[in-house]
């Protein structure tokens, strides 16, 4: 389970941001072609978070679809796997969104 330790390291990295405050809330932005299970991110993220200063934030997670541009013709697709075709015939994709996990934003008072 990785997403123990992806859990684990939004947390110090919110908890070092805070520089002592308390974190209220952390938004993750999470690809859909990432590999990371969200629900597995939030059961983690508490655990993760107790005798912290994240302790009892609030976690939102933005779910990001996965998207590729046709190297063929140009075009965008949508995808929800990391591979596909295009209208065009071309299976020539280049991956443009979805494989991203990164901290969008922390609230601290």
């Amino acid at each position: 389970m990785h997403e123990l330790s992806i859990a684990n390291s939004v947390v110090e990295i919110c908890v070092e941001q805070a520089n002592g405050a308390r974190v209220t809330r952390v938004t993750l932005e999470i690809g859909q072609l990432s590999a990371v299970m969200p629900d597995a991110i939030r059961f983690c993220f508490d655990v993760c978070a107790k005798d912290t200063a994240a302790e009892g934030a609030t976690l939102e997670i933005v779910e990001m679809p996965g998207q590729a541009r046709c190297l063929a013709c140009g075009a965008t697709l949508a995808i929800a796997v990391p591979y596909g075709q295009c209208d065009c015939g071309s299976e020539n994709l280049e991956l443009i969104s979805g494989q991203q996990l990164k901290i969008r934003q922390m609230e601290v008072v």
